[in-house]
This record gives C-alpha cells, sequence and structure tokens, in this order.
C-alpha cells in the first residue's frame, strides 16, 4: 500500500459535522491514516424543515433530512474518529463573522499545537437568481424538482455566501502560511473545495460565483506559497450524496453522470487526501473535477 506519509499530521477541516456529508468523510479518510483531526463546524438554524411529516424523512435522503444533519453538533464524528484509534477535535463557530476566522486556529492550536493541512470545505449555500420572484417563484423557480426554492439575489445573499464561502476561506489561508513560513517546517497543504459549474449557473448565481471566487484566489496562493513548500490545490465535486439528494433527483441526475452513479463522499475524500500527500507534493495550482464526468456530454 502507498504511503501517503500523513501519519501524526495535523488537518483543520472546515464544515464537519453532517455525519453523511464531505466533511466529515475528509476527516474520516485523514484518521484512517493516522493524521489528528481538528473540525470545524457551524450549525446554522433553518426554517426548511418539513414539520408535518417529521418521520417520513427520519431516513430517506431529500432536503429535510440533510438539514436535520445539517442541525447535528460534531460529536458523532469526532466520537467515530476516536473509537477508531485517533485523535480528534471540533469546535463551533459561525465562519461568516471575521472574529471567528482567528479564534478558529486559535483552537486547533490549542488541541493538537500546531496545523500542517487546511481543507476549506464550509460553504453557504442559498438558491439565489437575478431574476423577480413572480417570475422565478414556485415549481419554476425551484434549481430542481422538489429543490430549494430561489430568491431574488440581495445584499443578504451576496455578502453572505462570499463571506462564508470566500472571505472566510482566504483569510484561513493566509494565516495559515503566516504559521508556516514562522515555523519554517517548508511544508504545508491546502485544499479548498470548490464546486463544478462554479464559472457560472443560473439559480444558483451567488454560491457558485463564490466558488470560482475561491479557485482564483487558490491559484495566486499557489503561486506565492510554493517557495514555502505549500500546495495549493482544489476539488471540484460534482453531485454527491450527502444527504440531500432523493431518491427522484438522483433518478434525473443519473443520464448526465457518464460512470452512471451520483458521487459519494468518500469521493472526495480520496482526492483530498492524495493532495495532501506526499505523492502529490510537485502539485500545486490545479482544479480538480471530481464529478463522475458530469456534464461533460454537455461540453462543460
Amino acid at each position: 500500500m502507498i504511503d501517503p506519509g500523513l501519519k501524526d499530521k495535523v488537518v483543520l477541516i472546515t464544515g464537519g459535522n453532517n455525519p453523511f456529508g464531505i466533511g466529515a468523510a475528509i476527516a474520516r479518510a485523514f484518521a484512517s491514516h493516522g493524521a489528528h483531526v481538528f473540525i470545524h463546524y457551524f450549525r446554522q438554524e433553518t426554517n426548511l424543515l418539513d414539520v408535518d411529516h417529521p418521520q417520513e424523512w427520519e431516513h430517506e435522503p431529500g432536503l429535510d433530512f440533510y438539514y436535520r444533519q445539517q442541525g447535528k453538533t460534531a460529536d458523532d464524528v469526532v466520537a467515530s474518529i476516536r473509537e477508531s484509534g485517533a485523535e480528534a477535535e471540533s469546535w463551533e463557530g459561525d465562519l461568516g463573522q471575521p472574529e471567528n476566522v482567528v479564534l478558529l486556529f486559535d483552537q486547533a492550536e490549542k488541541a493538537f499545537g500546531h496545523v500542517d493541512i487546511l481543507v476549506n470545505n464550509a460553504a453557504e449555500y442559498i438558491a439565489d437568481t437575478f431574476l423577480p420572484l413572480d417570475v422565478s417563484g414556485g415549481q419554476e423557480g425551484e434549481v430542481w424538482a422538489g429543490g430549494p426554492s430561489t430568491m431574488t439575489i440581495d445584499v443578504e445573499s451576496h455578502d453572505r455566501h462570499f463571506a462564508v464561502n470566500t472571505r472566510a476561506a482566504v483569510i484561513l489561508m493566509a494565516k495559515f502560511a503566516r504559521r508556516i513560513i514562522e515555523r519554517g517546517v517548508n511544508w504545508g497543504r491546502i485544499v479548498n473545495i470548490s464546486a463544478d459549474c462554479a464559472w457560472g449557473c443560473p439559480k444558483e448565481i451567488s454560491y457558485r460565483a463564490s466558488k470560482y471566487a475561491l479557485e482564483s484566489y487558490s491559484r495566486s496562493a499557489a503561486a506565492e506559497l510554493g517557495p514555502y513548500g505549500i500546495t495549493v490545490n482544489v476539488v471540484s465535486p460534482g453531485p454527491v450524496q450527502s444527504g440531500y439528494i432523493s431518491p427522484e433527483v438522483e433518478e434525473a441526475l443519473i443520464p448526465d453522470i457518464p460512470i452512471r452513479r451520483v458521487g459519494r463522499p468518500e469521493d472526495i475524500a480520496n482526492a483530498v487526501v492524495f493532495f495532501a500527500s506526499e505523492q502529490a507534493g510537485w502539485i500545486t495550482g490545479q482544479v480538480l473535477f471530481v464529478h463522475g464526468g458530469h456534464r461533460m456530454a454537455l461540453g462543460q
């Protein structure tokens, strides 16, 4: 078996409380290679739960199931990692608040002394559009049939996306770089999670744009931080079953995926671990699409 060289490395992962999510899968993957894991999370309140049919959505994937998982702490994820024999800690904070970016590193260093690997996975998502509500509302305004309804973009929806998906990630990158340089270790890894179609997607305009901005920052960071032994890469997932894809939506998605299945969180985790590994030491500034060929038939 190839040794990725991650034993005793300290990895900081944002957005890891959903036990069925990408962040949790990344945390478990690093732990399986002997890394020490610090998980950030934030339980965002939502009024989108289907309170009239809670039992119907208790086990079947869909938006209600997903929102329930997002409302959990990271305790279950941390417990599962500790049960495997690895070390894990967690901390909750809203990365839309700038002061929490500083506090996050303080908490991670308090737990493990330093951070070797940064994975920016946390994300804000609101389906928004340029269209007025009287045009985009109702069924026609949904991102997909039965999916979240869109809202017309406003200052709040724009700023919230860029505060969490872009600003928090890039400030964490800068603070991480300073720590690596001051330690003089000449080794560090940054892996940022984007999304396929980040170059533009109707009805998800702010989410995709904020991820595209993150890709630009990542390329600049790769160029500037390379001389200090820090690689910076991006993993861009397609549709991944983190609990939000209902059976009906999954059936509709599969024809656009050549491998004929939606992604699993572990598919993304494997790519992230590779970028953090010794085997990827001469790879930087890259965007890797991990999407089963999603949208390839459309030339995108």
